[in-house]
């Protein structure tokens, strides 16, 4: 992680925000998600552009890009066959197979530094928007 440390940053406000996020989303009742990515020049991870939190996974899938990887910080309420509430909180690695390879090396990089930064208790790889279906099935799992 030291050399990932060295080549990736986040900005005091990121680290901020995934801390207040994780907390925040602890006891959601809906999902809540977030896009983060990695600024090509500087290398700097940080939350999309337009900041938004999003509550289903169908928008999710609208804005994630075709051809570019993406972190999802993901935190999805379901109801346990015991009928316990969980709520857990999870990394989405969105690689969708049509990027190219300098893209796919960039995010590589920066998974588990992102993983441990944004201390989630899981990553689930996903290639393709449509894979946000399954989502509900693969934490219920």
């Amino acid at each position: 992680m030291a050399s990932e440390a060295r080549l990736y940053t986040f900005s005091e406000e990121t680290k901020t925000h995934l801390r207040k996020f994780r907390l925040g989303t602890s006891r959601a009742s809906q999902p809540q998600a977030v896009i983060y990515l990695i600024d090509k020049q500087t290398k700097e991870i940080r939350q999309d552009e337009d900041e938004r939190v999003y509550t289903s996974l169908d928008e999710l899938a609208d804005d994630l890009p075709d051809h570019s990887p993406r972190f999802v910080l993901l935190s999805y309420p379901l109801t346990l066959p015991s009928g316990r509430l969980s709520v857990p909180y999870v990394m989405l690695y969105y690689l969708p197979t049509t990027c190219n390879s300098e893209m796919r090396m960039l995010y590589a990089g920066a998974k588990e530094l992102m993983r441990n930064t944004s201390e989630v208790t899981r990553i689930i790889d996903l290639e393709s928007a449509e894979e946000l279906e399954e989502i509900p099935e693969k934490l219920a799992a």
